[in-house]
């Protein structure tokens, strides 16, 4: 096991401990022994101090131990997933302080409770085998909740885009396109941008982008595949990568490069600012308001930004979910992105981002979601134009939720479009708006009779919409609960009636 001076203290510290609780002894005790003040072997228990040869010598002796046993590394099976936590990258690499953790605070609490933090980690530690959750994808989460916690609205990057622009002088209401970043990218940062040879590396078919560092200017090979507006957002990523002086840093955005919490924030930082100069918000918020000022449902109208933007509707989608919860105080919303082949039956959640509180829906493992999502509706309208060979370009539909259980209603606006023509794969984004008073007040459409109204679930498992058309299986899920309600129920009156 190798580890870095601090958790070489915290592991010693947490010996220290377990050794003198299984032998029933007092740090008063210990310290008679050792002739070391309690306060410093206190110290050295919470992992702040790691003791000289002399010292351990005489906790040893105190402890009745030998000296090799004392300072291995090796913990006891009771502190096993410490062990793992400790062995990991976790720790080292996520910065705690993004989260209002202090690492010392974390390490003290490791020490003050070992065993029952340890039972803790192991519990998590199990989960994520179970779901087959890789670190990789540990780092992703911990960004999707980073972004969580500060309503996806970051300030300082706002701010650089639009300190960036000012420098450039770039005009009130010009949008960037393709060849201006790309021009930006080749004066300003001595980059050179080359078309990818699938043929010599197919392995790369795949990847958008890879960055090919070189002290002379470095070399940015694209997909062939890519659109303009895709190769924008990836000139723009590199513009921000550059601007900000990011170091750390992804070379593609391929799940299996990300060896670091760091890479992926910077990569998210970059990206961020790459949204905030193509979709610049002092020209998306005035459109914003008239949108939802009309009174009637007017999906076109979407579609017009998308396009004024040069975008995808995902990026679009994102986009909003930064200026909403700041400039509108609309801040209880998620954003949900699906895949789905065409004449499939099968719906895959592959993106999700919650703000303010976790929404449903959100993934839920060996189930089927409700297929009256508009989500999921607007990926079967779009398999019937390509079967029917009339598909147009990208859907946008609209549509207010509300789920049976709960009650609580949702404004979800979705979009879905053909990603590859030769798969039949087409993609919906979708974002939900908690229709709360603030929400409601704000969007004036709320009530056009165009607007579709749904009854619907999170999934088929959980339902109790027994005579749903579209249901795909049994309710198990809440059959279980059911029994298990009646279980209890039964058991409460058996006990008053022998109590």
């Amino acid at each position: 096991m190798i580890l870095n001076n601090d958790n070489v203290k915290l592991v010693f510290g947490l010996k220290l401990k377990q050794l003198r609780l299984d032998q029933k002894l007092s740090l008063s005790e210990v310290s008679q022994k050792s002739g070391l003040s309690i306060s410093y072997i206190n110290e050295i228990e919470k992992g702040k101090k790691y003791p000289k040869s002399d010292k351990i010598l005489a906790l040893a002796s105190a402890l009745n131990v030998d000296y090799d046993t004392l300072v291995s590394l090796k913990l006891s099976k009771r502190l096993e997933p410490i062990s793992v936590l400790l062995s990991s990258n976790i720790l080292t690499e996520l910065p705690l302080d993004l989260f209002g953790i202090d690492q010392s605070n974390l390490l003290e609490m490791l020490s003050d409770a070992p065993t029952k933090v340890s039972a803790f980690i192991g519990t998590l530690i199990e989960i994520a085998r179970n779901y087959n959750m890789s670190v990789e994808q540990f780092y992703f989460s911990a960004l999707r909740t980073y972004q969580e916690m500060h309503d996806n609205y970051f300030e300082e990057i706002e701010n650089a885009a639009e300190k960036y622009l000012s420098e450039k002088s770039v005009g009130e209401t010009q949008v960037l396109d393709e060849k201006y970043l790309a021009d930006v990218l080749r004066k300003d940062y001595h980059y050179s941008i080359e078309i990818m040879n699938e043929a010599t590396n197919p392995e790369l078919k795949a990847v958008r982008s890879l960055l090919i560092p070189r002290a002379e200017g470095n070399k940015l090979l694209i997909n062939s595949q890519l659109s303009d507006i895709q190769r924008s957002f990836v000139y723009g990523r590199e513009i921000g990568y550059q601007y900000l002086k990011l170091k750390n840093r992804l070379y593609t955005t391929a799940l299996v490069e990300a060896d670091s919490f760091e890479q992926l924030l910077n990569n998210f930082k970059a990206s961020y600012f790459a949204s905030a100069i193509i979709i610049r918000r002092n020209l998306l918020i005035p459109q914003l308001k008239e949108f939802l000022a009309l009174k009637t449902w007017q999906p076109d109208r979407l579609l017009d930004m998308i396009r004024h933007f040069n975008t995808t509707p995902e990026s679009f989608c994102y986009r909003i979910s930064n200026i909403l919860p700041r400039h509108f105080g609309i801040n209880q919303m998620f954003f949900l992105r699906f895949n789905n082949f065409a004449g499939q039956n099968q719906f895959d959640l592959t993106k999700e981002m919650h703000i303010a509180r976790k929404h449903i829906p959100h993934t839920v493992k060996d189930e089927y979601y409700c297929r009256r999502w508009v989500s999921l509706t607007i990926l079967q309208d779009l398999a019937e134009q390509i079967k029917a060979k009339s598909y147009q370009g990208t859907l946008c539909k609209g549509q207010i939720s509300r789920y049976v259980d709960s009650q609580e209603e949702y404004l979800m606006i979705s979009f879905g479009k053909l990603m590859s023509t030769t798969q039949n794969l087409s993609v919906s984004v979708s974002m939900g708006i908690f229709l709360n008073d603030e929400a409601q007040k704000t969007i004036a459409f709320l009530n056009d009779p165009n607007l579709t109204h749904r009854d619907v679930n999170e999934t088929c498992e959980r339902c109790q919409l027994f005579d749903c058309k579209e249901r795909m299986a049994a309710p198990i899920v809440l059959q279980r609960k059911h029994k298990n309600e009646e279980l209890k129920k039964s058991i409460s009156r058996m006990l008053e009636r022998e109590g």
